[in-house]
């Protein structure tokens, strides 16, 4: 539900948890790096997610996110690699399970799925094309347009600069 605060933000992890999670997510996965536990509780060390997107929601920091045995060998699959140096730019969708065993308890954690296939702004798509410029006018950057939609760094230069104004002006 939007607009609601879950009961575990108070505890203010620095790890992404379920309760920063309100709706299945899409996210690209930068990096993934083994360190040790940020809240000092074990000495345990963990394969850790780092994210290309800076914020799950604007105004809220995206945290870095523990991947666990099982979210570790979803990558595996994902990615068709055991590597974690071999996980970063891949999309994946985090959402909540209500349903995960933890000793002899239920609790809800945080799974990942291969995120659906994202279409890619190309100037081949003309209404997209239009549509990216007319959100790079409108913001000054292409954030919301990545946020959305694939696209490479060469049409990002070009788009841009069809929207410059021209020396005429």
């Amino acid at each position: 539900m939007t607009g609601t605060t879950h009961y575990r933000k108070v505890f203010d992890s620095p790890y992404l948890s379920a309760a920063d999670i309100v709706e299945p997510t899409s996210l690209t996965i930068a990096r993934v790096t083994q360190e040790p536990d940020k809240t000092k509780k074990t000495k345990d060390v963990f394969n850790t997610a780092y994210f290309s997107e800076k914020e799950i929601r604007p105004g809220e920091k995206l945290k870095p996110m523990i991947l666990n045995a099982t979210n570790s060998k979803v990558m595996d699959r994902i990615t068709g690699t055991p590597f974690i140096e071999e996980w970063g730019n891949t999309r994946v969708t985090v959402y909540v399970d209500n349903n995960i065993k933890f000793g002899r308890e239920t609790v809800e954690g945080l799974r990942l799925k291969a995120a659906p296939a994202r279409r890619s702004v190309t100037p081949d798509n003309p209404s997209m094309w239009e549509n990216a410029k007319a959100a790079y006018l409108r913001d000054g950057n292409l954030t919301s347009v990545l946020a959305r939609a694939d696209m490479s760094q060469e049409h990002q230069r070009q788009l841009i600069d069809e929207c410059a104004p021209s020396k005429d002006e």
